[in-house]
């Protein structure tokens, strides 16, 4: 069989989002954020919301998703984004709303906004990017830099006496009472990828149920800001990472997994 005999739309596995627009990402090659921007793209397709839903992407590698998101996008300072969405839900309630935060920002710069957000139980969506690293401002220690992981701020590696141990602030934002769903998830393999995409269905299902806050981490590689190559990247992450920040479900339907 020729190729050109099996290139049909009938068996077709995998396509570019239409709510993704042509625009290239400014991703690395290898980085997870194209995969996450396009993950959320289907899902808000498949769900015909695209003209009820408004994504905030704050300073960061997601800094220019309103390029790549053919959606209604605004912008937030850094660490803003979970205020800017507050008002914005608090203004249309019946919009979708959506944050896409990387670690830096969410964890260290807008720590207040996110604990406050989620505290109140905002009828919003968070999305986390968690690589562990500072990657678009050149590559300094974030909150969940782990223990001995070298970065330009740290390049003996993270020293638990003098910077404290990594931030598991998902587990603690679980804890909150105004958030209903919590879980943790990567998209290095096809199996994490569909993981993944239930999980954003279902959190934007809550938001239409007026359930509260749904917050979605997302294990990411920052081959850049790591210095290795994405399969080096991919590799590192579930050797390190995932002994510390573990895949799955952390709280469902408000009530925490054990």
């Amino acid at each position: 069989m020729e190729v050109l005999d099996i290139i049909k739309p009938e068996n077709q596995v995998f396509c570019k989002s239409q709510l993704m627009t042509d625009t290239p990402l400014s991703y690395c090659p290898g980085c997870g954020h194209g995969t996450a921007n396009n993950l959320i793209m289907e899902v808000i397709d498949e769900m015909g919301i695209s003209e009820d839903t408004i994504g905030v992407a704050p300073v960061g590698c997601s800094v220019l998703a309103y390029d790549f998101m053919n959606i209604d996008m605004t912008q937030a300072a850094h660490g803003r984004a979970p205020a800017v969405a507050t008002a914005i839900v608090r203004t249309w309630p019946e919009k979708y709303v959506f944050t896409y935060q990387g670690d830096g920002d969410l964890a260290a710069i807008g720590t207040a906004e996110t604990i406050h957000a989620c505290n109140r139980g905002e009828n919003m969506v968070i999305f986390f990017i968690n690589n562990g690293i500072y990657g678009m401002t050149g590559g300094q220690m974030a909150p969940t830099t782990l223990e001995g992981m070298k970065s330009s701020t740290s390049p003996y590696g993270r020293e638990i006496a003098t910077m404290g141990s990594p931030l598991k602030i998902t587990e603690l934002i679980a804890n909150l009472p105004g958030v209903y769903s919590v879980s943790r998830h990567a998209l290095h393999t096809h199996k994490h990828v569909r993981k993944a995409k239930i999980a954003i269905r279902q959190a934007f299902e809550n938001t239409r149920l007026k359930k509260g806050l749904s917050f979605i981490e997302i294990l990411s590689n920052c081959n850049s800001g790591w210095k290795m190559t994405p399969n080096d990247a991919n590799e590192w992450m579930v050797e390190n990472m995932f002994p510390y920040f573990p895949l799955g479900d952390i709280k469902v339907e408000g009530k925490l997994k054990v």
